[in-house]
């Protein structure tokens, strides 16, 4: 079978016996992952059609506005999730506390939690703009056959046995990865099957794109402003290109196929940074890392981080493995 042919059911089956826990509860978990997308990709589509444009009217638990389609989003995955059976436990961007999930004569056997972001980028929406989801699946750290616990969430980014994000774009992507390799798939519409279409996906070791909020450049630390000003710079292969869609995985996404970094530092008004670490900077992270790229907050990988609070932020610092390495030189200058 062709790559081109090859569908995302497909390629869970075939490649399910690579992933150490092969007892097929993980490709369920994907393919319900695929299914709610799929739903979302449909209401995204349509945003401009009817009245889910806008805010919300309400706060998440960052103090952030809700848009109607975060709202929308959030329902189609833990509802999608919740149905299927599979997952103990599932925490999102959108909710101030973790769920419990518990199947009708499961007694708390399911083995799987997952952490999302449902719709990153929701205020892009207004303006036709890419936006994604992005999620992460962790196995449970509490004994099988007991409610979940926050322990259950609060893991490393290096204990993730899955990660991937959905982009709804001009196409529709899902990309993801189980620990060996990133694979993207595209949706054909027309059928609503996802086809592998970006075999091992990788990051170019250098690239020539930076992505940064330079509208916050007064208020970030000096290390960064350094670097910025080293990209600018008119000497070798630079200056670099400046592109900043504002949605983490359109600008991930971009910068794995044409080599660039992504830039989210603390600053004088963030001084814990603002992405999540546990459902943005972590899956990211893993991505990158499998996709030959690195990620860091700083000094410290991203994926060796030990979570303390569910909406922890944190510096974020993602993309071609020599153009992160060479950030971490301007950083270290002023530890």
């Amino acid at each position: 079978m062709t790559t081109k042919n090859r569908t995302l059911g497909e390629f869970i089956i075939e490649n399910q016996t690579s992933f150490k826990y092969s007892s097929g509860e993980l490709s369920k978990l994907i393919n319900a992952i695929r299914l709610a997308a799929k739903v979302v990709n449909h209401e995204v589509n349509k945003a401009g059609l009817v009245d889910i444009l806008g805010a919300a009217g309400e706060t998440n638990i960052q103090g952030e506005d809700q848009q109607k389609l975060d709202v929308l989003a959030n329902e189609k995955f833990i509802q999608t999730l919740t149905n299927r059976e599979i997952v103990c436990g599932i925490a999102s961007e959108e909710e101030d506390d973790f769920i419990t999930i518990n199947s009708n004569d499961n007694n708390h056997q399911n083995k799987y939690v997952v952490l999302i972001d449902p719709l990153d980028g929701s205020s892009n929406i207004d303006v036709n703009v890419s936006v994604g989801t992005i999620f992460s699946i962790y196995r449970r750290v509490t004994p099988v056959g007991t409610p979940v616990t926050l322990e259950d969430f609060l893991q490393p980014g290096k204990n993730q046995v899955a990660a991937g994000y959905v982009v709804y774009g001009t196409s529709t992507m899902l990309v993801y990865t189980t620990g060996d390799g990133v694979n993207g798939f595209t949706l054909n519409p027309a059928i609503g099957t996802f086809y592998l279409s970006h075999p091992n996906m990788q990051f170019p070791e250098d690239g020539k794109i930076y992505s940064v909020n330079e509208g916050n450049y007064i208020h970030f630390h000096q290390g960064v402003k350094d670097y910025i000003k080293y990209c600018q710079e008119e000497e070798g292969d630079r200056p670099y290109t400046s592109r900043y869609i504002g949605s983490l995985v359109s600008d991930f996404h971009r910068n794995m196929i044409k080599g660039g970094i992504y830039i989210y530092p603390k600053s004088s008004v963030t001084e814990e940074g603002k992405l999540r670490l546990l459902y943005e900077c972590n899956p990211m992270a893993f991505l990158a890392e499998q996709a030959n790229g690195l990620a860091i907050g700083g000094k410290n990988r991203i994926l060796d981080v030990q979570p303390t609070e569910l909406h922890q932020r944190i510096p974020f610092f993602c993309g071609s493995k020599n153009m992160v390495l060479k950030l971490q030189e301007f950083l270290e200058k002023y530890h």
